[in-house]
């Protein structure tokens, strides 16, 4: 297999082809039917869909004089494993944010920020 032309971060980015791939994530279409679900030119779709295909993102089957389109997830799974490594941060606040939820509000309980900084604290020891 290939390697992608386009990162798939790059094609992502763009509001655009995110609305795409939502649009074509549990079927096949043509072209012609997913432009009408935007407000832009059938080419500007068009050249979105090539930055997805180039990205992997989506597969094109010609049927008759007709090109259409399906998503392919896999090339998603890059991204996934990218952001699995901050997790650790999002679940880290959340921890904190409950130790302070769950607290009695009472004088002697630290601040979230406080809470932090002594987590912080622990895990570079």
């Amino acid at each position: 297999m290939t390697s992608p032309k386009v990162d798939v971060f790059q094609a992502i980015a763009d509001p655009t082809r995110r609305k795409l791939l939502r649009l074509i994530d549990d079927r096949e279409m043509a072209v012609t039917a997913i432009s009408g679900h935007f407000p832009i030119s059938r080419t500007a779709v068009s050249k979105h869909l090539r930055i997805l295909a180039d990205a992997g993102l989506v597969k094109e089957r010609k049927v008759g004089r007709e090109t259409r389109y399906r998503f392919e997830p896999e090339p998603l799974l890059e991204l996934k494993r990218w952001l699995a490594y901050f997790d650790r941060f999002w679940d880290n606040k959340l921890s904190v944010l409950q130790h302070y939820v769950e607290s009695d509000g009472s004088a002697s309980t630290p601040s979230p920020a406080r809470l932090q900084a002594s987590t912080d604290k622990e895990k570079k020891e």
